[in-house]
């Protein structure tokens, strides 16, 4: 039987609209019927968070995307175009395949020990920046950032990476002699695993940063597997405070949560 002349078209959108954006994009070749209804807004829609709308208002975007686009377009410009939210502190894409929130937090937003004193830390813009401030290491001997943000606006079920996202400026030292500790826990807890991460890894050691094809660079921080939203802050910090020599030269667009892959 052909279920393309068995069922109607809502019917078949409502079935696509239970799978998974991926498997959406592979039915639309099937045939004309199946593009369609693979295609439609109401299939599409159920692959956008709940609160995407709210989000779109709150950001610095134009909010008529959600009215000039279709569910689909926006969909996959939401993907590819991060918007800032949290007024220019934050910025919100989706995970391709999933359709899971990621959210990046950018140099104001973070909590940076020394920030306030210019000749530590100073802020800056880069054209390659999402943001239109970055955080650069002027001069410190010791290292203290956190990226903070609640577990009840991430998507549930969902094991989360930690990523921070930065690059060197031509002048650089400290950090390839040092590394910083990383962790990644809930606020009021002491559970989080804590990793030591080379930034500037010399020639005889592994190198755990990667190329993010985007001008920057990543190193993943730790994970956090989010149930249910309910168990509040999220911090994710770097640390260093036995360095012996001065470090300078580190420039951090932000610290960014997405999911892992399964």
């Amino acid at each position: 039987m052909d279920i393309t002349i068995a069922l109607p078209a809502e019917c078949i959108s409502n079935i696509i609209s239970l799978t998974n954006p991926r498997d959406a994009c592979r039915l639309s070749v099937v045939c004309r019927v199946f593009r369609s209804a693979a295609d439609s807004d109401s299939a599409w829609e159920n692959f956008l968070p709940s609160d995407y709308k709210q989000i779109i208002f709150n950001s610095v975007s134009d909010s008529s995307l959600i009215t000039s686009l279709s569910k689909k377009d926006l969909y996959f410009h939401l993907c590819h175009n991060p918007i800032i939210i949290n007024n220019g502190t934050m910025s919100f894409a989706l995970e391709p395949e999933s359709g899971k929130k990621c959210y990046m937090v950018g140099a104001r937003g973070l909590s940076i020990a020394g920030a306030d004193e210019p000749y530590t830390w100073i802020l800056t813009s880069l054209p390659e920046s999402r943001f239109p401030e970055v955080a650069k290491v002027n001069s410190v001997w010791w290292f203290n950032v956190k990226a903070m943000i609640e577990t009840k606006i991430l998507s549930l079920r969902t094991n989360y990476g930690a990523y921070l996202v930065f690059k060197f400026a031509e002048s650089t030292s400290g950090f390839e002699r040092r590394p910083v500790i990383s962790r990644v826990y809930i606020e009021g807890s002491d559970n989080g695993l804590r990793r030591s991460l080379s930034l500037d890894p010399s020639r005889n050691m592994a190198r755990l940063s990667q190329d993010r094809g985007d001008g920057w660079m990543e190193i993943e921080m730790g994970e956090f597997f989010n149930e249910n939203g309910g168990d509040g802050m999220l911090v994710c910090s770097l640390l260093e405070f036995d360095s012996y020599i001065a470090m300078r030269g580190l420039i951090i667009q932000g610290i960014e949560l997405r999911p892992k892959s399964d």
